[in-house]
């Protein structure tokens, strides 16, 4: 059964090439980035054979704004002339990947399950899994052929700022971040307050993959979010800093069989309104 869920949501290397060997409807989508880190990009020229590009930054939300936060869910019209151009049907698999261990393949596979799209699945392990499995590459961009899908929003469960400070005190919300951003310190001047939303604990989303990039085998997942209360007795919320980690750990908890909502505008748009609360420190009130 922990099987079962865990390939609803992710595919290994094996599955996806064994499913494409079959004739199987699938389309698998690459999404590429700039490293905001280092600037470098993530494709260096090849992808899995029939893969269709795009751009993490760009295709899979809008520009940033006051109250959605630096990354804000696209605009459904805007995804929806996308998706047509990239061939989406509703009746096929869509296989995202990316090439380091799944952040932004995870927002894609949200948007487009927020979108409607009902068979979306991530490549664990993403495009460096592929390699390491000796499956073949390309280099040759696909020209898929134009659909006419109609994409609608609201098909995941989402939160606004009042309903994550809600679930807080009367479920679990989780903060994806990596654990100095959630405690926190000393803002520079003209800087918005760094710390956490008040009763938010801690799970910093890179604890969900392996140090080769996959996602942790399903019973150390369980163990990791039970611990946290994440046992799906009570309701479950994520958030990050403006939506992308945080989408890696509602995949994560959906490998495992639990929902969780996410907060799509995350801590960019919670700082945005100086009057909400911001607790700093290791604990979470």
């Amino acid at each position: 059964m922990t099987t079962d869920i865990r390939q609803r949501v992710l595919l290994t290397p094996a599955q996806l090439q064994a499913m494409q060997a079959a004739g199987s409807d699938v389309t698998v989508i690459a999404v590429h980035s700039i490293n905001p880190y280092t600037g470098q990009p993530s494709f260096k020229g090849e992808r899995i054979p029939g893969a269709i590009d795009t751009q993490a930054y760009t295709d899979f939300q809008s520009p940033a704004s006051f109250e959605g936060g630096q990354r804000p869910l696209p605009d459904i019209a805007v995804l929806q002339e996308k998706a047509r151009s990239w061939g989406l049907r509703p009746e096929s698999t869509i296989v995202v990947y990316d090439g380091d261990r799944s952040m932004t393949a995870a927002r894609a596979w949200w948007v487009l399950r927020w979108a409607g799209l009902p068979d979306v699945r991530v490549l664990d392990g993403g495009f460096p899994a592929w390699l390491s499995a000796g499956l073949p590459v390309t280099s040759e961009a696909t020209q898929p052929n134009p659909s006419d899908i109609v994409l609608s929003p609201g098909h995941m469960p989402e939160l606004d700022a009042d309903g994550a400070l809600r679930l807080a005190r009367e479920g679990v919300l989780l903060d994806a971040r990596i654990r100095p951003n959630y405690i926190g310190g000393r803002s520079e001047p003209g800087q918005p307050p760094r710390g956490h939303i008040p009763h938010a604990l801690s799970a910093p989303a890179p604890d969900n993959v392996t140090d080769y990039g996959n996602f942790t085998d399903a019973e150390t997942l369980q163990e990791m979010y039970r611990a946290l209360g994440a046992d799906g007795s009570r309701p479950v919320g994520v958030y990050c800093g403006a939506g992308m980690s945080a989408a890696h750990s509602v995949l994560a908890l959906a490998s495992i069989g639990i929902e969780a909502a996410m907060y799509p505008g995350s801590w960019s748009a919670w700082v945005s309104d100086p009057s909400r609360p911001v607790v700093r420190g290791a604990n979470p009130a």
